[in-house]
């Protein structure tokens, strides 16, 4: 007696790779999702918000900030999303982000703007209901100096840069008043570290992609001086501002020694890497090693600042 093939089992061979192939397509949508939401630049947000709150000390209550992380993290991937449905010609005209989400065509510009205004809104919402109205009213301010003053005037001025360091100096500025309900001397202190931060690192960053920033048409200093003595020496400039306010929170005694040494050895450290970019010799070498040298920096001196805050004061 022949044994009869079983239906069941033909079914779900046949079945199987029309499952498999529609669950790596919903995988890949999900990353194109995610990729919308600049995570990188979202993860920083989070967690300068973070360090805003640790740092501020009063009350440190759990369920406050796991919901500032979510209302941070939402209200950032929305900005995001909405900066690269503006910039969505220019993306297409740059190698380096000719691959994202919208110029490659996984995601159509208007699934963006309504994915980003979602995650905006929902982020704006969770601040004000479960933080307090001042977080809120600053994801709000951020929001709209990212997007309504830095986004447009990239195509338009090489201060473009300096106006942009003010939305990504704003979130420990959310963190704080999380914690403490207002912002206080050393709350500004940081926001004064994370806007001069960014402009050695953003310079570094223009410097290497300049022939891309000027395809897409951005009069960056960098493309408007292509000698590099303008970025460079602005890189330099920032740096010294940036030790100088990295060592204000033990001057006006917010922090120990602890602090003190870990901001001086790592100032010097940053600064004698902007010195290297301002020389000619190598520039473009030297402008790769300044990034690198500015994305140690930062979580170097904050998790100094959180740690001296937390256990030695």
């Amino acid at each position: 007696m022949t044994e009869r093939p079983c239906r069941y089992q033909f079914e779900a061979e046949t079945r199987t790779p029309v499952v498999s192939s529609s669950i790596v397509a919903s995988k890949s949508t999900a990353l194109e999702f995610w990729e919308l939401t600049k995570p990188r630049l979202s993860l920083l947000a989070v967690i300068t918000a973070i360090v805003g709150y640790l740092t501020a000390l009063p009350n440190r209550e759990p369920i406050v900030l796991v919901a500032l992380i979510f209302g941070t993290s939402l209200a950032a991937g929305g900005v995001g999303a909405l900066n690269q449905f503006m910039e969505r010609e220019a993306d297409s005209r740059m190698a380096r982000t000719r691959g994202r989400p919208i110029p490659s065509g996984s995601l159509t510009p208007d699934t963006a703007l309504f994915f980003g205004l979602i995650l905006c809104g929902a982020g704006n919402i969770a601040l004000w209901l479960c933080v307090n109205q001042l977080s809120a009213l600053l994801a709000v301010l951020t929001q709209i100096t990212y997007l309504l003053a830095y986004t447009p005037l990239k195509k338009r001025t090489p201060w473009c840069t300096h106006v942009g360091a003010i939305p990504g100096s704003i979130p420990p500025l959310i963190g704080w008043a999380a914690a403490e309900g207002t912002i206080s001397t050393l709350g500004w202190i940081l926001f004064s570290i994370l806007l001069f931060w960014q402009i050695p690192h953003f310079m570094a960053i223009a410097w290497t992609y300049r022939d891309d920033y000027s395809r897409a048409g951005f009069p960056i200093a960098s493309v408007t001086d292509p000698t590099g003595t303008v970025v460079s020496l602005q890189s330099l400039v920032t740096t010294i501002l940036l030790v100088t306010c990295s060592l204000l929170p033990t001057a006006l005694q917010f922090t120990s020694i602890f602090y003190s040494i870990i901001a001086i050895i790592s100032g010097i450290w940053f600064l004698y890497y902007s010195i290297c970019f301002l020389s000619r010799n190598n520039r473009d070498r030297a402008a790769r090693r300044l990034f690198i040298v500015s994305i140690a920096y930062l979580p170097i001196l904050l998790g100094a600042l959180v740690v001296d805050r937390i256990f030695l004061i």
